[in-house]
């Protein structure tokens, strides 16, 4: 009898790959897509193909109730030419197949938020990585309100976690140094409130709202805890690993603004400077509400984060 997953999930970063876990640790089967190949937790099946070409993903999602778009196509500057192909030929792949359509995404869509970022808000980005998320939703939306497909998006703020790496965050390039004894040199308000969401309630959050009829057709938050500075959070990590508090400072403004039409990577990042600049807290009280999901200990997120991230 050929192999049929009953979950497809679309890329192995640490979205992905956290998703795949819990879903594997509830019993299922499930097919992680990737350019590689590459297996994120043993149970799995690992693929290899592009997942930018609809007619090789819908084939990989043959027989599955619930596909997860988990892919990131890089870094800022690749959004706006690798984001557009990987959401339409995940929506194509829903709607060929029938399977529910979960997508990850992020807070960038809301734009400058004056208090709590909550999913009613609505979509005001000010950033080109912003207003395209924004458009890539409203396409899905069009389409579940077609009745096309069936469709949900995840938003989660700044991942914090062991698999979180310099590649998927400011943070963790602040926190590397940190721990190594150097200067962490940060982007922003250094005091300022953020959240944090931590990367295993991410992949709960994402299993959850695809078995569940009451999430499609809008956005869900990933239940956070409690907003902590950039400044906090690092003391709390050097605390836990042993290891001497750590030296902030603050990057200039100048300095970004200097070097953003040079480094296409800054430019980026300086068109989301607002989120480090002022209060960025999530609001994910609803989802806790309506699925009982709450956010890890902090004390563990710190632990187990302070940890791998001190011994890299």
């Amino acid at each position: 009898m050929r192999w049929m997953p009953r979950h497809l999930v679309i890329g192995a970063g640490p979205t992905g790959s956290s998703l795949a876990e819990h879903l594997v640790a509830s019993g299922e089967t499930v097919r992680v897509v990737t350019r590689s190949g590459r297996v994120p937790t043993a149970g799995a099946e690992g693929i290899a193909l592009d997942a930018t070409d609809p007619e090789a993903l819908a084939r990989a999602a043959d027989g599955a109730t619930v596909i997860y778009d988990c892919a990131n196509p890089g870094p800022y500057p690749r959004w706006e030419t690798g984001w557009p192909p990987l959401a339409a030929a995940a929506l194509s792949a829903a709607e060929r197949t029938g399977a529910v359509l979960v997508t990850m995404g992020n807070l960038y869509a809301y734009g400058p938020v004056d208090g709590l970022i909550s999913p009613d808000l609505p979509l005001a980005a000010t950033s080109r990585t912003g207003r395209l998320r924004a458009r890539l939703w409203h396409d899905a939306l069009a389409a579940h309100k077609a009745g096309l497909v069936r469709t949900t998006e995840v938003r989660a703020s700044d991942y914090l976690g062991p698999t979180v790496t310099t590649e998927h965050g400011l943070i963790a390039r602040y926190g590397t140094s940190a721990l190594a004894g150097r200067t962490a040199r940060v982007i922003g308000d250094p005091d300022a409130p953020h959240s944090w969401t931590y990367v295993p309630d991410i992949g709960r959050t994402l299993e959850v709202v695809g078995r569940d009829e009451r999430a499609w057709g809008r956005a869900w938050h990933v239940p956070t805890n409690p907003p902590v500075t950039i400044r906090a959070l690092l003391e709390q990590l050097t605390a836990s690993a042993g290891v001497d508090g750590p030296v902030v400072r603050r990057m200039p403004r100048a300095a970004l603004t200097a070097l953003a039409p040079f480094v296409p990577l800054l430019g980026h990042v300086r068109e989301l400077r607002h989120q480090f600049d002022r209060p960025f807290v999530i609001d994910a009280a609803e989802t806790t509400e309506v699925f009982g999901i709450r956010p890890s200990p902090w004390a563990e997120v710190v632990e187990r984060t302070a940890a791998e991230w001190s011994s890299r």
